[in-house]
């Protein structure tokens, strides 16, 4: 037995041949990203035409990853941001005059805006901005064609986000001063917000999510886990508050925050709700509309994979989806559902062979307290699955989770001959809520230990080889990774922090102006409040940078210069502690980049890095 062919670090991480297709309104095109002058960009193809496909933005700096099609033709509107700022822009292109540049919609520097087109209002979309203060969003209608805003509320200091109707009522998810979470309507009369129903805030670490307004005004949909440890999908009356469950799983919780696409798939004509997404090892997805029910169940016999992103035309009968499969990335398939036809659009990566890639198995680990622990085991195909080299790869957040899927990184390091662990420690998301409030209190500690207890379960399964053990987390996963070399040195042979914290205090400082006044039901639960001198040395206390002198692991550290959530200095200043004394750490930063690499050449730059440390340490191959 052998390892399959050795496949390229460009392989896995240039950018996708096509991804992200959606279909137009009218149903005779579809928009898709794919490379220009090696940057993501967006292009325009006819479905059933012969002409060639069109790039229609430019931007040869950093990628495009967020775009919609308009109600007019004519327009198509994208996202932007500088350098992984995360301030990001609203740029419209102009379809019937390619040769216009992009004009953008929110030329406001330093701020950040959030989309939202809701189906109803022609030639409108409604933006949420903070311009007018750091700290808040206001909420603007904004004029698609001539770029008109015009404001429609000031944000009155406690909401965390706007929402919009298709009949123009504005809703807003708050923060109580005690940390609860409010749902209100906007009274333009008044310029008030009256409370719809109020949620315990300890339940929602991320917020309400998901949250959108039902298609005549009179009610809410949004996830929830009132009296449930569960989320399920609710509805909230507008006029009375009360709740009630339109729909949910015996067993798993609607799709977290953080996991894409959305848990809630709706009619793109009429806004009606068309299906649920559940997750627990795969996903499962509930049809709740008849008509979607029957588009489901053909949908379903094109892939083996679990269904992505769903776009349809307004009459929904021609729809564009795409399928995450663990060895077959985001395959996208055309499906007519008045004739019956089905295609094959196209693969992202054509010339990656699924047989060659390792698949990703669902695995429960139970931790040394007795809770029971979901996570993904990825084990290289072609050698026996023994006493291989161990990557630990924790995911961010954390409130976060893995899931099912195609990942790069996971399959690269498979091909080198890693065998990959993927653990849902408890505060991950999608578990019910105990699971995540078992969180509490416990970074550095049974945060920790969860992994820990996985690298054990790994070792005493006999796949693991215990001195060749390395921990690769990106956010809070490299938070982990630090912690895992200054708390428990001896369990790791390498560890790699990616944009990671190494003063939880710090970090709470230097969060984005938008985030500071919202931190109640997450970090400030969780961790705690470091305006608190009591809790801001315990903090320091579970933070890795009061314990760089018990590193001695091999360390690679990985920055985005731009970073608006984990500052720089975050690794900087781990970086010139460790090196004052003597110890060797090898650093990469990028100037262009923010919280997680975007553009291909950083990430090839980046993923080379890995591969050499790695083989260096672990002794996996190159």
């Amino acid at each position: 037995m052998a390892l399959p062919e050795l496949i390229s670090v460009e392989e896995f991480f240039s950018p996708p041949e096509r991804t992200a297709a959606r279909i137009s309104p009218d149903g005779t095109k579809i928009a898709y990203l794919a490379p220009w002058k090696n940057r993501l960009n967006v292009w325009v193809e006819d479905l059933d035409g012969d002409a060639p496909p069109r790039c229609v933005t430019a931007d040869e700096t950093r990628s495009v990853y967020i775009y919609h099609w308009t109600d007019n033709p004519r327009w198509l509107l994208y996202l932007q941001d500088s350098g992984g700022d995360e301030n990001w822009h609203v740029f419209r292109v102009d379809l019937d005059n390619p040769d216009a540049a992009a004009v953008d919609l929110t030329p406001f520097p330093g701020t950040r805006t959030v989309l939202e087109l809701p189906k109803g209002r022609p030639g409108k979309a409604v933006i949420q901005i903070n311009n007018r203060t750091p700290e808040l969003f206001d909420v603007y209608e904004l004029d698609i064609a001539t770029g008109e805003l015009a404001l429609l509320a000031q944000n009155p200091g406690n909401v965390v986000s706007w929402l919009s109707s298709r009949t123009g009522e504005l809703f807003s998810s708050t923060l109580t001063a005690e940390g609860d979470v409010e749902v209100s309507q906007w009274d333009p009369e008044t310029n008030n917000l009256r409370t719809i129903t109020t949620f315990d805030g300890t339940d929602y670490p991320l917020g309400i999510y998901p949250i959108i307004v039902t298609p005549d005004g009179t009610g809410i949909w949004l996830g929830a886990n009132t009296g449930t440890d569960r989320t399920r999908l609710v509805g909230i009356d507008v006029a009375t508050g009360a709740e009630t469950e339109v729909d949910s799983h015996p067993t798993y919780d609607l799709a977290a925050q953080m996991v894409l696409p959305s848990p809630l798939i709706l009619s793109e004509s009429t806004g009606e709700l068309l299906g649920a997404r559940y997750y627990g090892d795969r996903q499962v997805i509930h049809a709740l509309d008849p008509n979607f029910a029957a588009v489901l169940e053909n949908l379903t016999k094109l892939s083996d994979g679990d269904l992505g992103g769903v776009s349809s035309d307004d009459s929904g009968r021609r729809w564009v989806v795409n399928f995450s499969h663990d060895r077959d990335p985001w395959v996208t398939y055309f499906y007519d559902h008045a004739t019956g036809e089905s295609r094959l659009l196209f693969r992202p990566y054509p010339n990656l062979n699924s047989d060659s890639l390792a698949p990703m198995t669902p695995v429960t680990i139970t931790a040394r307290d007795g809770l029971e622990l979901h996570a993904y085991q990825t084990l290289p195909v072609g050698v026996e699955p023994t006493d291989l080299p161990l990557v630990l790869l924790v995911h961010g957040g954390p409130w976060s989770r893995d899931c099912w899927g195609f990942q790069p990184d996971v399959q690269m390091l498979a091909n080198r001959g890693y065998a990959v662990l993927q653990v849902n420690f408890r505060g991950s998301t999608g578990y019910g809520k105990a699971f995540t409030k078992a969180a509490i209190g416990e970074f550095a500690g049974k945060m920790h230990d969860d992994l820990i207890d996985a690298v054990d379960w790994a070792v005493k399964q006999g796949y693991a080889d215990r001195d060749k053990v390395a921990i690769f987390g990106g956010s809070y996963g490299g938070y982990a990774a630090l912690v895992g070399v200054t708390f428990t040195p001896d369990v790791f042979a390498a560890a790699i922090d990616y944009v990671g914290i190494s003063n939880l205090a710090n970090f709470m400082r230097t969060l984005p102006n938008v985030a500071r006044p919202f931190l109640a039901t997450n970090w400030h639960l969780y961790v705690g409040d470091h305006n608190d001198p009591v809790q801001e040395a315990d903090m320091l206390a579970r933070s890795p940078i009061t314990r760089v002198d018990q590193i001695r692991t091999p360390l690679l550290v990985v920055q985005g210069a731009n970073d608006s959530r984990v500052v720089q200095a975050e690794s900087d200043n781990l970086v010139e502690a460790l090196r004052e004394r003597g110890v060797e750490v090898e650093y990469l930063v990028k100037e262009d980049e923010g919280h997680g690499f975007l553009n291909p050449d950083n990430q090839i730059d980046m993923y080379h890095a890995v591969e050499r440390f790695l083989a260096e340490h672990l002794g996996g191959r190159v």
